[in-house]
């Protein structure tokens, strides 16, 4: 049982990425305009990180509003996050925010659209996270 939703932006990282991993996910539109997803079952983030020197701004204003969704929040159940490494301690820092503020566990972190490493880590750790959890809900 996999859930995934994501932002990406319209670079694409991170949309390369979610396709890499093969698995069924949901984005976050770019626009506002766009449709919110609606998420039904418990799910994993993945959002990148947008941040000015200070750490301002680090997670996109559409995940936020997103987030914002007490039913979505609800289903969160941990987040991956991207950035970029020469940023240094605003490396990937929308996960950490987004942990601290939703209780939920950072599970990995990858720069840009990750690597073909990244891709296999974070495949095999979704399926064994959903594995613990599905057998925590038994």
């Amino acid at each position: 049982m996999t859930g995934l939703v994501y932002y990406s932006s319209v670079s694409g990282n991170t949309a390369r990425l979610v396709r890499s991993l093969g698995m069924n996910a949901d984005r976050i539109p770019v626009r506002p305009a766009e449709p919110m997803p609606s998420p039904e079952r418990p799910f994993v983030l993945i959002c990148p990180t947008f941040a000015d020197g200070a750490g301002r701004g680090a997670v996109p204003k559409q995940v936020i509003r997103f987030l914002n969704r007490p039913a979505n929040r609800a289903l969160l159940q941990g987040v991956i996050g991207a950035g970029n490494r020469n940023f240094g301690a605003t490396f990937a820092l929308s996960a950490k925010v987004i942990a601290a503020k939703c209780n939920v566990p950072v599970l990995y972190r990858f720069e840009m659209a990750g690597t073909e490493i990244d891709i296999a880590r974070i495949r095999e750790g979704l399926n064994k996270f959903w594995s613990a959890e599905c057998s925590t809900m038994v």
